[in-house]
């Protein structure tokens, strides 16, 4: 039986034989359903219409999908001696792009934001051999696919190595989550935020939302939160949700 993977927010749903009636993120106020009504693809027909590509973002390797498909997230292939750490997730694994990443030292974990970039994560963590998949334990029921890779940490920071740190931030999602990578931007440190906090076109901004599709701002409590979360934080870079929505340089005095 076919795995089912949502058009319009990329979510993966388990093995059945025919698709589920409707996805739960896609129904919730944050995202909205495909104009067209709730479509579905089987993994491998998702396959046949789009490829994996990868190229560099800014210093880090990343990969997505080509044509464009859901919400058109792309991934981040963090280094370290010991193996890479997947930060967010895409729709799809396949044998070509498991190679590359290979090539740039396999995984030892995946992280992810939120539950809009949930993706294939079940497929990418099996791919590796069942490596961890860190979500927040606060964002639990918004899990469409269950694994045993899926590690549903809590509280408010949680340390993959001596250099990356998962910080709950909260705000689009109770257990919205940013990377911090101490090694970064050549030691002077990087978050990773996805659209948690939102690279502005100008590059001397952020922006948080509650829901970008529906134009629905964060409100000013959730926003303070946010950055009490990051104020220990030291870091020069913000890696942020899709292709080239990065600061390179001085992205604190842009998040303050």
């Amino acid at each position: 039986m076919p795995l089912w993977t949502c058009e319009q927010c990329g979510a993966q749903f388990p093995e059945r034989a025919a698709p589920p009636a409707s996805c739960p993120i896609c129904e919730d106020e944050r995202q909205y359903v495909n104009w067209k009504g709730q479509q579905w693809f089987a993994r491998e027909t998702l396959a046949e219409r789009h490829r994996i590509v990868w190229r560099d973002d800014l210093g880090i390797s990343g990969i997505g999908l080509e044509p464009g498909f859901a919400i058109g997230q792309r991934a981040l292939i963090v280094p370290e001696t010991d193996g890479c750490v997947m930060w967010d997730c895409i729709p799809l694994a396949t044998r070509e792009a498991v190679e590359h990443v290979r090539s740039l030292g396999g995984l030892k974990a995946i992280a992810v934001s939120h539950p809009h970039y949930y993706g294939a994560v079940a497929d990418w963590s099996e791919a590796f051999g069942g490596v961890p998949v860190y979500l927040h334990g606060d964002d639990r029921q918004w899990v469409t696919r269950p694994h045993a890779g899926i590690v549903p940490w809590t509280g408010d920071s949680h340390r993959i190595s001596d250099d990356i740190t998962l910080v709950r931030t909260g705000g689009h999602f109770a257990g919205g989550t940013i990377l911090h990578w101490r090694a970064g931007a050549d030691g002077r440190g990087a978050l990773l935020t996805g659209d948690v906090a939102m690279v502005a076109m100008d590059r001397r901004s952020l922006s948080f939302m509650y829901s970008f599709p529906n134009y629905i701002p964060l409100n000013a409590s959730a926003v303070r939160s946010i950055a009490q979360a990051v104020a220990p934080l030291k870091f020069d870079r913000i890696y942020g949700a899709w292709w080239g929505k990065n600061i390179e340089a001085g992205a604190r005095a842009a998040f303050d």
